[in-house]
């Protein structure tokens, strides 16, 4: 059975392959931008949205999906490093990119010449993008965002570091704050539990540490605070503008307690983006009590026919779903059995009606009106939905659909 697009899909190469559906990442971005400004709120300007798209757009493509996200009205892009900034440049985007864990140094030219926004989480890096911009050929002041870490403990400005950061900027006059930030660690997690209560703390110290800047004079121009998570949960941290990552892509990350994902799933209806699928490459029927792959960790209870798809952990079928998961054969759920292999996974279609050499299996994602979603595949092997989505290899080739 053929997918919608299958029709306009070369197949070249081995049977595996990722459907990104630009319509349902557009309906995201749209549901994301509508939420953060609802209507009658009293705003001047609506709140921006920059999309991450690191970590090759969480696996759908990082240069692709930014392209298509920028003509859908996308205003900001976050990349994890300047290469992968370069590389979203290369695909033709214009607007302002954001590098989330900064430079390193060396880089700095790199940055400048692809107009790409660094930040600043170290004190000692202001001198060396000043150094920089001073040489650089356009000679206008480096635009970049302070980081400020608030709670998590990772990349960050201490608060208590804002009039050290005032004096070292100062003397680098080639440099413009154009945002002020920090990223919170719980805050898919209510305010009745320690993690939950450790967001509010966040705020505390980032609105403390903001009102500091500005009493220093300086203009901390965008704010930004919140992820995923805080957008659907928690209004009060949207400030200037919101950061989507997974909800982007069709999922919402998980809650504590679990009843608040239904909550939001409905409050902030999203679609999945990627689907990922592979051919059956062969069907063999397996008498009962016989082994099933690598260490016989999967045995026949009863004479069972096994299909083989040409899809392993080398492209993204994560590993931990041998015995666990399930991808969908003709509409049914089909049960992946024995170790995942590197480049074949198993799965048991015996209850599977009219299954053939050549049906496509669907790992995570949309056939036809039957969803798997990746969310509820990443539960079942104790993941996160990200990890999941990320895993996906180079090896496997990505189709844009509408």
């Amino acid at each position: 059975m053929k997918t919608k697009h299958e029709k306009k899909i070369d197949f070249e190469r081995r049977p595996v392959w990722a459907e990104v559906s630009l319509g349902a990442l557009q309906f995201n971005l749209n549901a994301i931008r509508a939420y953060v400004n609802p209507p009658g709120e009293n705003r001047a300007t609506p709140r921006k949205v920059l999309c991450i798209v690191k970590g090759n757009g969480y696996g759908h493509g990082g240069p692709q999906v930014a392209k298509a996200l920028e003509k859908f009205g996308a205003d900001w892009f976050g990349v994890t490093c300047t290469e992968e900034g370069i590389a979203v440049r290369k695909a033709g985007v214009k607007g302002p990119v954001l590098i989330l864990t900064s430079f390193v140094a060396g880089e700095e030219p790199h940055l400048l010449k692809h107009n790409l926004t660094p930040v600043v989480h170290r004190l000692e890096q202001l001198a060396d993008l000043n150094r920089a911009a001073a040489r650089h050929a356009k000679k206008k002041p480096a635009i970049f965002h302070l980081k400020i870490d608030t709670g998590m403990n990772r990349l960050g400005i201490a608060p208590e570091d804002t009039e050290r950061f005032a004096a070292q900027l100062s003397k680098c006059k080639h440099l413009k704050p154009g945002g002020v930030f920090t990223h919170f660690a719980s805050s898919g997690v209510f305010l009745d539990s320690v993690a939950g209560r450790q967001t509010c703390e966040q705020e505390e110290r980032f609105h403390a540490a903001l009102d500091r800047l500005k009493k220093l004079g300086i203009d901390p121009g965008i704010v930004h605070l919140a992820n995923s998570a805080a957008i659907a949960s928690r209004p009060e941290t949207w400030a200037d503008m919101v950061r989507p990552g997974a909800i982007l892509y069709g999922y919402h990350p998980g809650y504590d307690p679990a009843e608040r994902s239904e909550e939001s799933e409905r409050k902030l209806p999203l679609k999945p983006v990627m689907s990922l699928r592979s051919r059956i490459i062969s069907l063999r029927d397996v008498p009962a009590g016989q082994g099933v792959g690598y260490d016989a960790k999967f045995v026949t209870a009863r004479p069972s026919k096994i299909a083989l798809l040409a899809a392993g952990y080398g492209d993204g079928v994560h590993r931990s779903l041998g015995n666990k998961g399930n991808v969908l054969v003709r509409g049914a759920l089909a049960p992946i059995v024995g170790i995942v292999s590197m480049d074949v996974t198993m799965v048991d279609v015996t209850g599977v009606p009219g299954v053939s050499l050549g049906d496509a299996a669907t790992i995570y994602g949309t056939a036809g009106n039957a969803v798997l979603p990746a969310n509820r595949v990443a539960r079942a092997i104790g993941t996160v939905t990200s990890d999941l989505l990320c895993a996906v290899t180079a090896r496997v080739p990505r189709f844009y659909v509408p």
